[in-house]
């Protein structure tokens, strides 16, 4: 297992602190948490906006959709389905069960993920003096490849009758494929009716063009810092993927999607990757 506190994480944070340059009415996603996570090269950058944005903008505007998405289908389930807890799979340093505890109220919220960025996201929070802080949230570490969801959560208080809802975003393209069917089985034997999973792939870009060209080469580029991508998938595949594994996909969207619903500053959002919504 890798000892260190995931590059990416802390990537993805930058692109969520983006995003609090804007106004509050024209934010995509509020996160104020994320600005703590970030090394003194990251932060700098945001101390000029036109730079900021300019840093991997198809990227950054995917990352701010994606997450508007897993929150407002979060908090649709909080309003349809009798929603106990909420489980984060590969949480980061994403502060969702912070973000969104005034919609979460006392349900548990378990963050799953590698004992070292686990560490650091705790020692940072620590930290904070301006914001709230969740005392609902329980920091769960594991290893993805080798350790079994069910036996880290069972062991932390989770409660396999009652309905969950599971997200699981930037993870599943570094794992294999075997380890992502694994997963989504092990999520569906501790998912009681009424559960929700949400979740996001990467695709290779199969046509032929430059920017095609360069995203599946901005993929390759990710092994020089030990996350390379190894599992894409074709969104017209995944409904058949996933219900291999007992769960069936019920809303799902691509770079335009995302788009249509929740961008209009005129930014583009990286066409590589897809975000899903299954119920078990």
């Amino acid at each position: 297992m890798d000892t260190r506190p995931s590059l990416t994480a802390e990537v993805v944070c930058f692109m969520r602190a983006v995003d609090q340059l804007n106004p509050p009415a024209e934010r995509v996603i509020d996160d104020p948490y994320a600005r703590y996570f970030l090394s003194a090269p990251l932060r700098s950058l945001l101390k000029s906006p036109a730079v900021a944005w300019r840093t991997l903008p198809e990227l950054t505007t995917y990352i701010r959709a994606r997450h508007r998405y897993m929150d407002d289908q979060l908090r649709a389930a909080l309003a349809r389905e009798p929603i106990a807890q909420l489980v984060i799979l590969g949480a980061g340093y994403d502060a969702r069960g912070h973000r969104l505890a005034d919609v979460l109220g006392d349900r548990p919220v378990f963050e799953v993920d590698y004992p070292t960025t686990a560490a650091r996201k705790q020692a940072t929070l620590h930290r904070v003096k301006d914001q709230p802080l969740n005392p609902a949230v329980r920091y769960v570490t594991i290893d993805f490849q080798t350790q079994s969801i069910s036996d880290v959560l069972l062991a932390s208080g989770f409660d396999p009758s009652k309905p969950t809802f599971f997200t699981w975003e930037g993870v599943s393209m570094y794992l294999s494929r075997a380890a992502v069917h694994g997963t989504l089985t092990a999520l569906r034997g501790l998912a009681a009716q009424g559960s929700v999973l949400t979740m996001d792939y990467f695709r290779y870009l199969d046509h032929h063009s430059l920017t095609a060209s360069a995203h599946r080469l901005s993929a390759g580029l990710l092994a020089f810092i030990s996350e390379p991508v190894t599992f894409p998938m074709d969104p017209e595949d995944v409904p058949a993927f996933m219900a291999k594994d007992g769960w069936t996909v019920t809303d799902s969207a691509d770079s335009a999607e995302l788009e249509r619903r929740y961008i209009h500053d005129g930014h583009t959002v990286y066409p590589a990757n897809f975000v899903v919504t299954a119920h078990a």
